[in-house]
């Protein structure tokens, strides 16, 4: 690895922190070490991984954040035997790979650097579907059944029939989910549908 090469290390048990900065020490890895995504947030530090234990919402609510905030900082997670459903939750979420802890200093290595490599390319494909998908959790139920509609090129009118309600009221709610959404046009809404992998 290059010298100058930084991760974000986000951690709340102070002896994982010191054990992962200690084993990166004099590799010309610099560790910015935090209790929580929380502090992180505060300082936006710069860094070109991070490393985040995966408790309380840690990987769900960082990569939240950089959803809200466009910016992407590719993410590593980790915990103490995790089980598979957990490891799949933090991918789905937008983590690049997934470490058992206690893990050799390799390990960390060869996933800071995994994340280095595919993070630029992945980054933007993952930052858009994070921002997509914040987009979409503000809808209703309804309202997200009126986009799939759309997304399938129903008229209100059709709309209306799948969901039994009037074609007033579909409209009422496409109304209400462009502007949730933030999209000028429906176009630009199913793009973010599909950006959500809500619609294929």
């Amino acid at each position: 690895m290059e010298q100058g090469n930084s991760i974000v290390l986000v951690d709340c048990e102070f002896r994982r922190r010191a054990a992962i900065s200690h084993s990166l020490a004099g590799t010309g890895i610099h560790v910015e070490p935090f209790e929580s995504v929380s502090e992180m947030l505060h300082r936006w530090p710069r860094g070109d991984v991070a490393l985040v234990a995966d408790e309380d919402n840690a990987i769900h609510d960082l990569i939240g954040a950089m959803a809200q905030n466009g910016k992407w900082i590719p993410v590593v997670a980790y915990a103490i035997q995790p089980a598979i459903p957990r490891v799949v939750r933090a991918v789905l979420a937008g983590a690049l790979d997934y470490l058992d802890w206690p893990v050799g200093e390799d390990q960390v290595r060869a996933a800071i650097t995994m994340a280095q490599q595919s993070g630029a390319s992945i980054g933007n494909a993952r930052l858009r579907e994070a921002m997509a998908r914040s987009r979409i959790q503000k809808l209703t139920r309804r309202e997200r059944e009126v986009l799939e509609g759309v997304a399938d090129g129903l008229s209100n009118r059709l709309i209306g029939q799948r969901l039994e309600i009037s074609p007033r009221t579909v409209e009422i709610h496409r109304a209400n989910m462009l502007n949730k959404m933030g999209a000028s046009h429906t176009s630009e809404a199913i793009r973010i549908a599909i950006e959500a992998s809500l619609v294929a």
